[in-house]
Order: structure tokens, then C-alpha cells, then sequence
């Protein structure tokens, strides 16, 4: 058997302001989960502090033994010590210690690095005579890669300038040459 519920005025009123009411609440908790509504995600941060690069000079720059007759010529010295002459210029029989400068560059393994070489003339002198010396280069070239122990050894040549009829003597530079490395 069905109980059927008959409602009065105000009972019909009051109904209807609830039905009204409840609607109102579940319509603006839909706006305002709506509104409401955002997503969230979180990232950390991480550094890692690598080894400077560093580089220490293991041998100076030596021309060995030249001679010259009364006309000027160049010695060129490659990053790998061998020696070229032009000019005036002659290699005699004694050669004297011939080298390339050396470097030591220590860093991080597998890390690459740049070069940068003296750009200007430097000058050597035995007492009041001079030579000039210019266009470095180096081994390797413009850059270079450290081993899986984090070293790479880093030979410098250069052209020496000799006069004609330049005063015998040992000459040695005025002032040191600087390389400098840099990690890419």
C-alpha cells in the first residue's frame, strides 16, 4: 500500500524555499570548486660546484742556438719543438736545449677548455740588445679536452725575429708570456 503525502500552502512554501536553498548551495559549490580549481607540482634544485681549471708552466720556451749572418730572417718554433728558419738565420750543429713552453692544465675530466695566447710582441734582451718575438701558437690549437684524470699538457711555440748581424749573446725575455685556459 502507497502512503501518498499531500502538502499544505506554507508546507508547499516552505518546500519550495528548501528545494530553492538546497539548489543554491549545490549550484555554488560547483562555481566555487570551479573557481576554486588548481594543480600543484614542486621541483627541486641542484648545483654542482666542479673543479677549477688551473694551469702551471713544466718548461720554459727555448730557441736553442741560432746564428745570423748580416741579413735579418725568423726562427719559428712549433708547440712541438721542431724549428724553422728564414732569412739570414742559421741552425748550427750544437743545437742547445730546443723546447716548446709546457704546460700542465688540470680541471675536470672530459671537460673541454679554450686558449688564449699573447697577442702583442715580447721582447728579449741581452743587456742593451733586443729581439722580438710574436705569432704563438700552441698544442693543441685554439682548444683543448682534459683526460678521464682531469689533465692535458699544453705545448707553445713561437717566432723569434732576429736582425742581421744580431750581437751574440743569451737573450732572455723582459718579461714572461701568460696563457691563459678557460672551461667552454
Amino acid at each position: 500500500m502507497k502512503k501518498v503525502i499531500s502538502l499544505t500552502g506554507n508546507s508547499k512554501k516552505h518546500l519550495h524555499l528548501f528545494m530553492l536553498l538546497v539548489g543554491f548551495v549545490l549550484l555554488s559549490n560547483g562555481f566555487n570548486n570551479k573557481m576554486k580549481a588548481q594543480a600543484q607540482a614542486s621541483a627541486t634544485c641542484t648545483v654542482t660546484i666542479v673543479s677549477p681549471i688551473t694551469i702551471q708552466k713544466e718548461d720554459d720556451m727555448n730557441f736553442g742556438n741560432v746564428s745570423v749572418n748580416n741579413s735579418a730572417g725568423t726562427v719559428t718554433l712549433s708547440p712541438l719543438g721542431n724549428r724553422i728558419v728564414n732569412g739570414g738565420v742559421t741552425l748550427p750543429n750544437s743545437t742547445g736545449p730546443v723546447m716548446a713552453a709546457s704546460f700542465q692544465v688540470n680541471g675536470m675530466a672530459h671537460y673541454t677548455y679554450d686558449i688564449t695566447l699573447p697577442g702583442s710582441d715580447l721582447t728579449l734582451a741581452s743587456g742593451s740588445n733586443t729581439m722580438t718575438m710574436n705569432a704563438f701558437t700552441s698544442f693543441p690549437a685554439t682548444g683543448g679536452m682534459l683526460d678521464n684524470t682531469g689533465k692535458q699538457v699544453l705545448n707553445v711555440g713561437a717566432t723569434l725575429f732576429v736582425t742581421g748581424n744580431q750581437a751574440p749573446g743569451l737573450y732572455i725575455s723582459v718579461s714572461p708570456f701568460t696563457v691563459n685556459v678557460n672551461y667552454n
